[in-house]
């Protein structure tokens, strides 16, 4: 969808449909993007192309229609061909269209293979896939401009978003604003924000990081974000049973998504005891998901998955949190939710009410 976003934006800046400030930051992308640039100089030269091939096929649809109504009046005489001298014919007449139509071609295809080259991921060869997505520099160039393309000319341009290079998932620990995420989702950030599924977006800072059980904790700091008097679900200390159905909820694209699935081991990979293997469909942006079963209980975290097989996804025990929870309360007074509200509710219902409590975390 970047890549249509993109060449829509072309043709409008092309046509001079863009607004001003649109116009204004499209050029600048252009200066700044080389990539991004070629590619507006190539479909810009393709559509050209077929504004000449019609022009070229609207004067031979008229040049033809002079000749056939001079020769039904009978002032010119018109000769009809059989055979190859008729085939001969129809080449010498048609043979610059076929070689337009043949470099229009050529042009989609090293533009096609380009583009697919450009934006490809390259695949590690690695037995574990952490669950991070990385936001190349284009697409979030295109995100901007997604927010441009909605502003009207008579409006003020709005707040600048945050400018994530990585987009990973985290969910409430306690109302007054405290996120559990991943560790290796936060390694090397600078800067951290949470965004709710309205797009609202809040300054978070880590409180603790634990690279081995691949856990951390992040506290919001931004004065604008309202506390949650109750968390729909509990973070109890027991383990979870073999084969018990569990859901989670994450940011693998810019909504919240929900799977489903079960718990497939007690232990994570290579006998890890600090996580469990579980059975479910997940994407890069999953990381720091909560894995909840059916009575609204989180009992672990979205962490990583296994490269060679499918549905094979490993997440972090809950019990992790309360580990970290002592390590980190002389400075934090943080209170987990220990009964849940949502026991016994339809699973619709369930989602409606955490989804709330799940956010995208972002940094660069």
């Amino acid at each position: 969808m970047d890549d249509i976003l993109l060449l829509d934006a072309i043709e409008r800046y092309r046509s001079g449909n863009m607004t001003p400030q649109e116009k204004k930051f499209f050029e600048e992308l252009r200066k700044n993007n080389p990539d991004i640039d070629q590619m507006a100089v190539e479909h810009s030269f393709f559509l050209q192309e077929l504004e000449n091939l019609g022009d070229i096929h609207a004067y031979k649809h008229n040049l033809d229609e002079v000749e056939n109504k001079l020769a039904n009046e009978g002032v010119i005489a018109k000769k009809q061909l059989k055979g190859k001298a008729r085939v001969i014919y129809m080449w010498n007449r048609y043979r610059r269209t076929i070689a337009v139509a043949a470099s229009i071609a050529g042009i989609v295809s090293i533009a096609t293979a380009g583009l697919v080259s450009l934006y490809s991921d390259k695949k590690k060869d690695t037995h574990l896939t952490e669950l991070s997505y990385q936001l190349q520099k284009t697409q979030r160039d295109v995100d901007r401009l997604k927010v441009l393309a909605t502003i009207k000319p008579d409006d003020h341009p709005p707040k600048p978003k945050f400018p994530a290079a990585f987009r990973a998932t985290g969910f409430l620990i306690d109302g007054a604003g405290y996120i559990a995420t991943n560790a290796h989702v936060i390694n090397n950030a600078k800067n951290l924000i949470i965004e709710n599924k309205n797009g609202d977006q809040f300054i978070t800072v880590p409180v603790y990081v634990n690279k081995l059980t691949d856990l951390a904790i992040l506290k919001v700091t931004d004065t604008s974000f309202k506390k949650v008097a109750v968390l729909p679900y509990s973070i109890p200390k027991s383990f979870a049973e073999l084969g018990e159905q569990i859901f989670t909820l994450g940011y693998p694209r810019e909504e919240v998504v929900y799977g489903e699935g079960y718990l497939s081991a007690k232990s994570g990979y290579s006998g890890d005891t600090t996580s469990y293997q579980i059975s479910i469909s997940v994407n890069p942006g999953n990381s720091g998901g909560p894995v909840l079963n059916r009575n609204g209980e989180v009992i672990g975290i979205i962490s990583s998955k296994e490269t060679n097989a499918d549905g094979v996804v490993f997440a972090i025990k809950s019990k992790n949190i309360y580990q970290a929870l002592e390590d980190i309360k002389k400075d934090e007074n943080i209170k987990l939710p220990t009964r849940g509200t949502v026991k016994g509710l339809d699973r619709v219902n369930q989602v409606q009410k955490i989804e709330d409590c799940v956010f995208m975390v972002k940094g660069n």
